[in-house]
Parts: structure tokens; C-alpha cells; sequence
């Protein structure tokens, strides 16, 4: 265990080589920060920080910076968070608000995270393999186009307009709504996709087809080839 004087030294040698991206040295510490202690001192206690692996001296003649290890002791234990003022976190709130889609909440907040610690910032979304449907939502744009949104476990959300090879009415998107809802609901997105791809089960399209005496002519869900953007469960 590091004492308090030692976590100091640490503490004022991350912060330096952070502010500088120079090696840190015994005087260099002394005249920076107020540690009341003797250079001899300070190089003794980098020395057992070096001997722990807190620390690490690029060669002979340099001073020291810190190690993977340094970096996470000072992150766990000895950086202070400077809080949010007030005009800040309406600032954030008023940018985030004005996004119009998840992708861009996402990105604008990647891109302020960027700013706020002028380091780089990387987002992942979840994996869309491993993900879950949760809802499949259907919206008649026209008579032959449908918008289609799916809704995973991890609250993803995907939206593809589908070209229909037929008119179509809103009882017979009720319908595919639900005959969709009712056979994908919880399976995993590959498995949804192999069902849709191999389902006999059919889109209800509204036609003039002589053969069905209710108007109905029943016909298979629309491949990527027939679609104008591929379907949603077809996506990744």
C-alpha cells in the first residue's frame, strides 16, 4: 500500500506529464507543487512508485512517466471531477435535445464528449446479432410502400421504407403487423431473418386477383430484390 506522500508524487506526476507529455523529475515536482518535502525525498518515493509498476523511466537521463497501472490508480482514487455548473448542463441538455434521431443523439453526444476531455471518444452500438426483437411496427406510406421499424431488447431502433409487389390496405398491414409480431417476438435477429426469408406465411396485399373472393390476394413478404431499401430484419 501507497501512503498518502507517495500518492501525491503519483498524483503530481500523471498531472504534469498529462499537462506537458514530458518526462517528470524530482526538481521539476518540487518547484510545480506544494509537497513540502525534499527533492531526496520526492526521488526515494518515485522510486518505490517505479518499483511497483506505477511508474517507468523512458531511459537513464529522463524523468519518469506513468504506467497503465499509474493511470488507473490515479483515475480510481486520486482525480478530482470538476462538477457541472448550471450553464453547462443546460448547455448539454439544450444540444442533445436538438438531435432528431437515436444516430444522432449518439454522435452528438460522442462529439461532445470529445470536446469536454479533448481526448478521442469512440461509441459502439450493441451488436445487432445478439440482439432480440422486441416489436415490429408497420406504417402505410402508400398503397404500395410500407415503413418498417423494428424495436430490440437493447432499444435499438431500425427503420426501412419496403416496396410491396402490391396495393395494399390498413387492415391488411393490421394484419402482417400482427402475424409479423406474433412469430418474431423474442427471437434473435438472425433467427427472425431465416424465418421471414423461408415464411410461406403471406403479406396480405389488397388486389383485383379473380382467384380470392374476398379481394385479398395473398402473396410472399417482399425479398431485398423487391424492396427498395432491404427490410429491416435483413440489415447486418
Amino acid at each position: 500500500m501507497l501512503d498518502e506522500r507517495k500518492l501525491a508524487v503519483l498524483r503530481a506526476i500523471v498531472e504534469d506529464y498529462v499537462s506537458t507529455h514530458e518526462p517528470v523529475g524530482s526538481k521539476s515536482l518540487v518547484d510545480r507543487h506544494n509537497l513540502d518535502v525534499s527533492p531526496a525525498t520526492i526521488r526515494n518515493d518515485m522510486a518505490v512508485l517505479e518499483e511497483q509498476g506505477y511508474i517507468t523511466q523512458p531511459h537513464t537521463s529522463a524523468g519518469r512517466v506513468p504506467t497503465d497501472k499509474g493511470y488507473r490508480l490515479f483515475v480510481d482514487r486520486l482525480s478530482h471531477l470538476k462538477p457541472l455548473s448550471a450553464a453547462e448542463r443546460r448547455a448539454i441538455q439544450t444540444y442533445l435535445a436538438q438531435a432528431y434521431g437515436l444516430d444522432d443523439v449518439v454522435m452528438r453526444t460522442v462529439r461532445l464528449l470529445a470536446q469536454l476531455t479533448r481526448q478521442v471518444a469512440v461509441v459502439q452500438y450493441p451488436s445487432l446479432t445478439r440482439s432480440v426483437v422486441r416489436h415490429i411496427e408497420l406504417v402505410r406510406l402508400a398503397p404500395e410502400k410500407l415503413l418498417v421499424v423494428l424495436i430490440t431488447d437493447t432499444g435499438r431502433v431500425e427503420q426501412r421504407t419496403v416496396d410491396l409487389p402490391g396495393p395494399c390496405e390498413d387492415e391488411d398491414v393490421a394484419h402482417l403487423r400482427a402475424l409479423l409480431n406474433a412469430n418474431l417476438d423474442g427471437r434473435r435477429l438472425a433467427e427472425a431473418a431465416r424465418i421471414v426469408a423461408h415464411a410461406s406465411a403471406p403479406t396480405l396485399c389488397r388486389s383485383t386477383c379473380s382467384t380470392s373472393p374476398s379481394g385479398i390476394c395473398r402473396k410472399r413478404v417482399p425479398s431485398s430484390r423487391n424492396a427498395s431499401v432491404s427490410p429491416v430484419q435483413r440489415k447486418r
